[in-house]
């Protein structure tokens, strides 16, 4: 069995709250029809969502989760990590391809590279 992440970076709790609420919310909705029983499946999908998503930092690679699977990227791969314009972080790797980190923001990220033991430096210099 693999070790614990060093760290676990989530959506808000708020998120899971509101995902929970609107389940109890739908469940008489969808009692009182068999045609409208579907309408369950959303606020549950959000649920597990909220519950599953996210990434997780390990010293020597990424996982991040989605609903429906995830991808582990090396450390060894990832060229840059960068936030948007709305803090979000997204990770560069090496091939050019770029994977959002889920659950990662631009307050978090100082927590998320110590995690992975590259802690925040001065950036390199030249000397001339």
């Amino acid at each position: 069995m693999r070790n614990r992440p060093a760290l676990r970076v989530r959506k808000s709790g708020a998120v899971l709250v509101a995902a929970l609420i609107a389940v109890v919310g739908a469940v008489p909705l969808a009692g009182a029809s068999w045609a409208l029983a579907p309408i369950l499946l959303i606020p549950l999908a959000v649920l597990i969502w909220a519950w599953r998503a996210g990434t997780d930092v390990y010293p020597d690679e990424l996982r991040v989760r989605a609903l429906f699977g995830g991808s582990r990227v090396p450390w060894s791969r990832i060229t840059e990590l960068a936030p948007d314009e709305r803090g979000r972080v997204s990770a560069l790797l090496d091939n050019g391809n770029v994977i959002r980190l889920t659950g990662v923001n631009r307050d978090n990220l100082p927590l998320v590279l110590a995690a992975g033991g590259h802690p925040l430096g001065t950036p390199a210099t030249t000397e001339q």
